[in-house]
């Protein structure tokens, strides 16, 4: 096996970890939503994570550069968009509900970097597409065309993250990546401060039953999640992350049925069923067809 193909194994299962990290956040911001509010609590874990980091790779930043920074708070802007949108909209949808809405960002990610990027745009992302919107609708529309605030702030997240995606995939081969994690996380943290300070009350104090959900998003959905996403997109393609990353949504349904209790009619396990089958259409491009109907050919 080439060395260059060991890189993307390695990298595809460091992602395949990252989403399972990322799956049990959805369960961790759940339980830590009811006792802090959401901008204190990305100012919080982004910032504990980044001084970790920073911390144990301080040597790192002898050589950094403007262009490292600024292409690394580009990216820190597009993270904190995203948790915004995410941990804000945690307070009015379910877990389980949001880690799926959140997977839509798979294909959005192909048509950010043809737009962004010129790369090749083939018709399984666009069938893909149509299998997400219409699994989106099953998910989330009731009562005729209503729509929670939770699910569409979480479908704001699921571009925001494709964007986030669709940079580091740019990015990662050209910045130092634990240079790019930690002023990322550095960007997100400061930018959530601000503006906690500004809408949000001081907590006086973090509940007992919370420390364990922020413990978990500090050391495992951000310090860990992101430093290993973005040493893995170096050697990986953007669309290719996402793919692997959106398996954060049966992670997150999982613990979040068994932990929180969520619960899914009908029109969300068909919801949820489609958004699956358009993630599977994007990852394989039906290939695994193509390989059954030649074996097929050979036995006749």
């Amino acid at each position: 096996m080439k060395n260059g193909s060991k890189k993307m194994i390695l990298a595809d299962l460091s992602l395949l970890l990252v989403a399972l990290f990322w799956g049990g956040g959805f369960v961790a911001v759940k339980e830590a939503i009811n006792s802090i509010t959401p901008f204190y609590m990305i100012a919080i874990r982004f910032g504990i994570a980044n001084l970790i980091l920073l911390a144990i790779f301080w040597k790192r930043f002898k050589n950094i550069n403007w262009q490292d920074i600024k292409i690394s708070i580009i990216v820190g802007i597009f993270l904190f968009l995203a948790f915004s949108a995410q941990t804000t909209g945690a307070q009015y949808t379910t877990a389980g509900k949001q880690a799926f809405l959140t997977a839509v960002n798979v294909v959005i990610v192909p048509f950010l970097t043809w737009i962004l990027y010129k790369n090749e745009l083939d018709a399984y992302s666009i069938i893909a597409s149509v299998f997400c919107l219409i699994g989106v609708g099953f998910l989330t529309l009731k009562d005729g065309l209503s729509i929670n605030i939770g699910d569409f702030l979480t479908l704001v997240c699921a571009f925001l993250f494709a964007v986030h995606i669709a940079l580091l995939g740019e990015y990662a081969k050209k910045v130092d990546t634990i240079v790019l994690s930690i002023i990322q996380m550095a960007t997100a943290s400061v930018l959530a401060l601000v503006c906690a300070l500004f809408t949000e009350p001081v907590p006086e104090s973090l509940p007992a039953n919370a420390y364990f959900s922020m413990v978990y998003m500090i050391i495992f959905s951000t310090m860990l999640a992101f430093m290993i996403q973005t040493i893995a997109q170096k050697y990986t393609t953007a669309n290719h992350a996402s793919l692997i990353l959106c398996l954060e949504a049966v992670f997150g349904s999982v613990l979040a049925a068994i932990f929180l209790g969520d619960v899914f009619t009908p029109s969300m396990i068909i919801g949820c069923g489609l958004i699956f089958i358009g993630i599977i259409i994007a990852e394989t491009k039906l290939k695994f067809l193509q390989s059954n109907k030649k074996e097929a050919e050979v036995k006749i």
